[in-house]
């Protein structure tokens, strides 16, 4: 059963911080070069709700199987 709560957390962290990085993308066209984009989102902690967002799902994911 955690497995399932597991699954929709990271898939709500994915969904947010996509969101928010694609949002971000909006900077480019703006003047920001690509350099300056990927400092930004490594700067920014909602942007690595992403990567958590998946590790999550994919842990979930691999428990399921069992």
């Amino acid at each position: 059963m955690w497995q399932w709560l597991l699954l929709l957390v990271g898939f709500g962290f994915s969904v947010a911080g996509g969101t928010v990085t694609i949002t971000y993308l909006n900077l480019v066209p703006a003047g920001l070069t690509w350099i300056e984009f990927l400092l930004l989102i490594q700067s920014r902690p909602e942007c690595y709700l992403f990567p958590v967002g998946l590790a999550f799902s994919l842990l979930a994911l691999l428990f399921m199987r069992d």
